[in-house]
């Protein structure tokens, strides 16, 4: 049995991010939170305040790692860039923009009539 996803989103197209960030304050993370669950294509959001890391899961062919990074900032909270982090961030920009792009893309046959 598959759980229900919120409006604008496709199980086909969800995904699951791990953000960790640092020097955030109560305050600017609560914002952060409303305002991202607000988004048309958010599934879930929350805060692991032991790690310090946003748990994100949205519709890849609706929003994009790059945005929900910028709205994070906007709260002044900043996204942690060690190596790993830097690494997990441009896998899932691949692959968020694989799904956009596989979202959007028309399929093409020789054997059409």
């Amino acid at each position: 049995m598959s759980k229900e996803h919120r409006l604008g989103v496709s199980e086909i197209n969800l995904v699951e991010r791990h953000l960790k960030v640092h020097k955030a304050t109560e305050e600017n993370i609560c914002a952060a939170v409303e305002e991202i669950d607000q988004l048309y294509g958010i599934d879930e959001v929350s805060f692991d305040p032991e790690n310090q890391m946003f748990l994100l899961e949205y519709d890849a062919s609706r929003l994009c790692i790059d945005s929900l990074e910028k709205l994070i900032s906007k709260h002044d909270i900043e996204i942690s860039q060690d190596w790993w982090s830097r690494f997990k961030e441009s896998y899932y920009r691949y692959v968020d923009q694989n799904v956009h792009d596989n979202h959007t893309h028309t399929p093409w046959s020789c054997h059409k009539k």
